[in-house]
């Protein structure tokens, strides 16, 4: 059953703001709420209704009632300082409401593939079928939440739910800890490791989320670009310069060299041992290929820094 009524939260990120925007121009959905503690990135002119609201607050309840809202996107979780009450907590209370109400039958929530972890020992291709308890483990919030949806899902089996585990989201005039990395001068890098990255474009992340919000896709399914980039590649592509230092010291290398990149402890991970995600379940289940590789979107990314 197609939605009606939409509440996207985490709408002053990019990807939520442009993803509440994108699902206001569906005429076949009668209005989309942009819920968030600021609207930022919630584009005006559109059919967007901003809600200025914390999930945290319990009185979320109101919001998805007094609506009817059917349908609730959680592209809220975030990393960075802070941020972990925001995503449990919110989380909590965002989940406590959907079970409650009478009219939502439906969630999508935006992880990402940081649950996998990464590490020596790690699978060279991570399938949705590895996020074991070891793996959750170093999955840090975006686990925890995953957690708590499924076990909404086992206690209301009527509700649709489809987790997207995106790979690193990129882009024009993204700014995000990585792209920030990116477009430093000198980028530090683990002594030793050239780790394998991979991309999603946000045009294909944004695709897969509106899928999952207007198809019912139940499920988990992780989206990325085809193929891959060793780090060292990325970077020459960059038109950086590589800054080699030890793995302990690569998360203050980085604050030094640009100040406003902190990179979350999976994004660490990811520039020792790189992370890299199967996809086939998202083209023979979901139904969707990428159109933008891996390079095609780091490419666009970088064509957009160099103007």
């Amino acid at each position: 059953m197609a939605p009606t009524v939409v509440l996207v939260t985490g709408v002053a990120d990019q990807l939520g703001g442009q993803l509440a925007a994108q699902l206001a121009d569906d005429p076949d959905i009668e209005r989309v709420l942009g819920v968030d503690t600021a609207r930022l990135a919630v584009p005006r002119g559109t059919r967007v209704e901003f809600v200025r609201a914390d999930i945290r607050d319990p009185r979320i309840a109101k919001v998805i009632d007094s609506a009817r809202v059917d349908t609730v996107v959680h592209a809220a979780p975030r990393s960075g300082a802070g941020a972990k009450e925001l995503n449990v907590i919110g989380t909590m209370q965002l989940l406590a409401a959907c079970q409650r109400s009478r009219t939502v039958r439906k969630l999508v929530v935006k992880s990402t593939a940081e649950v996998y972890g990464g590490g020596a020992g790690a699978p060279a291709v991570f399938t949705e079928q590895d996020a074991d308890q070891a793996v959750q483990r170093r999955g840090g919030d975006a686990a925890e939440i995953e957690g708590y949806a499924l076990g909404l899902a086992r206690r209301r089996p009527d509700l649709v739910l489809t987790i997207v585990r995106l790979a690193e989201v990129i882009g024009p005039h993204i700014d995000n800890a990585l792209t920030r990395y990116f477009s430093l001068p000198f980028v530090p890098t683990v002594l030793g490791f050239d780790a394998r990255v991979q991309f999603v474009h946000i045009t294909d992340a944004l695709a897969v989320l509106e899928r999952a919000i207007t198809h019912d896709l139940p499920g988990v399914f992780n989206v990325g670009g085809d193929g891959v980039l060793m780090l060292s590649q990325a970077i020459r592509r960059a038109g950086r310069v590589p800054l080699p230092v030890p793995r302990a010291t690569i998360g203050p290398a980085t604050r030094l060299a640009g100040g406003r990149v902190a990179l979350s402890p999976g994004q660490s991970r990811l520039l020792s041992h790189g992370r890299v995600i199967d996809t086939t379940r998202l083209k023979t289940t979901f139904g969707f290929t990428p159109k933008w590789t891996t390079t095609a979107a780091f490419d666009d990314f970088v064509r957009a820094v160099a103007k």
